[in-house]
Order: C-alpha cells, then structure tokens, then sequence
C-alpha cells in the first residue's frame, strides 16, 4: 500500500504541472473555439450565404480549431503528434476513397450554395426533371413536379449538368406557332393576329407582342406569335394566346389547314 501511494505521489509531482498546463490548454482552446466558430458564423451570414452553408462552415471552423487544441494537450505530456497527424491523414484518405461519391456529392453542393444557380423556390430543369427546388442541401437537391412528384437529385449530377433556372427573370415570353392556309391574305393574317395577342388578359404591353412569319411550310403558311408576361402568368397567358388565336382566325374566317398529302396516280397502257 505504502508503495502504491509512493508511486502515486512522484506521478502526480511528475505529471501534476502537465495535468494542469493541459487542463488550461483544453479549457482556453474550447472558448476559442466557440469565439471562432461564432465569428465564422457573423462573417458568412453578413456575406449572404446560404444558411446550411453557414452552419457547416462555422462548424468546421470551430472543430478545426479544437483538434489543434487537442495536439497541444497531447504534446504536453510529450506525445509524437507527427506520427499521430499521419495516422488521421492515412485514414482521411482510406476514408476519401471509400466515400470518393459522397464527397463529390458534397463539394458540388458547397459549389450550388456558393454560386447560387438556383434558389429555394425556384422552378429549374436538371437534366430531363423540371421542377420547384424544395431544398437544397450539402449532398442532394429536392425537387417537386408541377404533378406533385418529388425527384431527390445528388448533387454531382445537379452540378454537372446544364441547369435551366426558368424563373430567374421576372418577365418571360409565350411563343405560339400556328399554321395558316395558303389562300390566306399575308397582311390581314398579321393584323388579325396583332389584335389577337394585344387583347390577351396578363399580356404586357413593354415589350409589345410581335408576330413573326416564321416559314413557308408544306401545307401552310407558318406564323409565331409571341407575348410577353410575368414569370409567375406564364402558363396562364399562353393559354389564353393560344384561345384568342383561334377565336380571331375563325372569325376573320382564316383557316388553318390540316397537314395534307397530294397522291397522283397515273395509268400507263399495258401493250
């Protein structure tokens, strides 16, 4: 017993100034932390970044700075933080090529969060899905259909793909093609047309609508008219083109043409 206490005593007079310089070391280094990861926080926010972005940046921030403080304790007490840096290092990598599609994954989502291609609640297309971003997060973007189904897309694939933002501007047009019989006048099809465009509800009148003879077809004559609306009246006007265009052409009795087909056929004398 009295050797157990000897030995304990010349540890705690060995080891008792370490204990406390790492205690010290430990208790400073967690409010730095804290401090650092706080002030990260403050300086990203004030940089308008997104704000899951925000968190894991600030997070990293902080727990960056506590495994340095970590290194220091264990350097205290005089253990080879070199060799131990390159454990975490071989591991990082056995790590990184475990996860190499995750990781990618990742860093396509801190590239969206930092460039901004698209934000919660706009309407896109990734790829062949058209729908409104619900969520974008560090490792897949959530989108919803017009026909309410939910598409969980990996960030690599959003990132790597050509990304089509369809309500970025707030003013966009409604293009209607409509074939015209060959028999029709050129000018009055244009006027008809004019009118037809101008007295749609939600059309806006800067820039006007301009119709455009687009090319002489097989079976007629093809015309696009084309009107501008708010982003959010899109779907709604161009219906209600695509109405006033018949409505007008079967009034001003203007016909639009079925495709058709010319078969002749020639007899030839049997000798």
């Amino acid at each position: 017993m009295d050797s157990f206490l000897d030995a304990l005593a010349e540890m705690a007079v060995r080891y008792g100034g370490r204990v406390i310089v790492a205690l010290v070391v430990l208790f400073a280094g967690w409010i730095l932390a804290g401090w650092v990861g706080a002030t990260t926080r403050k300086a990203l926010t004030r940089a308008s970044l997104d704000e899951t972005l925000v968190k894991f940046l600030s997070k990293l921030a902080r727990w960056g700075v506590l495994l340095l403080v970590i290194l220091a304790c264990l350097s205290v007490f005089d253990v080879e933080t070199t060799s131990f840096a390159a454990v975490l290092g071989s591991a990082g990598i056995a790590i990184g090529l475990a996860f190499q599609g995750s990781l990618g994954n990742f860093a396509s989502g801190i590239m969206l969060l930092m460039f901004r291609p698209f934000q919660v609640g706009d309407v896109v297309t990734v790829g062949d899905v058209t729908g409104k971003v619900n969520e974008i997060e560090l490792f897949t973007t959530t989108l919803d259909t017009f026909d309410n189904r939910r598409f969980i897309i990996p960030n690599g694939s959003v990132f790597g793909t050509t990304i089509e933002n369809i309500s970025f501007h707030p003013r966009r047009r409604a293009d209607v093609n409509v074939g015209i019989a060959y028999a029709a006048d050129i000018d009055r099809t244009r006027e008809v047309l004019t009118q037809a465009a101008k007295d749609v509800d939600g059309a806006l009148a800067d820039p006007e609508p301009s119709i455009v003879l687009v090319d002489l077809g097989d079976s007629a004559v093809n015309w696009s008219v084309r009107v501008w609306a708010n982003s959010d009246d899109i779907g709604s006007v161009k219906q209600e083109v695509t109405r006033a265009v018949k409505l007008a052409l079967d009034k001003a009795d203007i016909a639009i043409p079925f495709p058709r087909i010319d078969v002749h056929l020639t007899n030839e004398e049997k000798g």
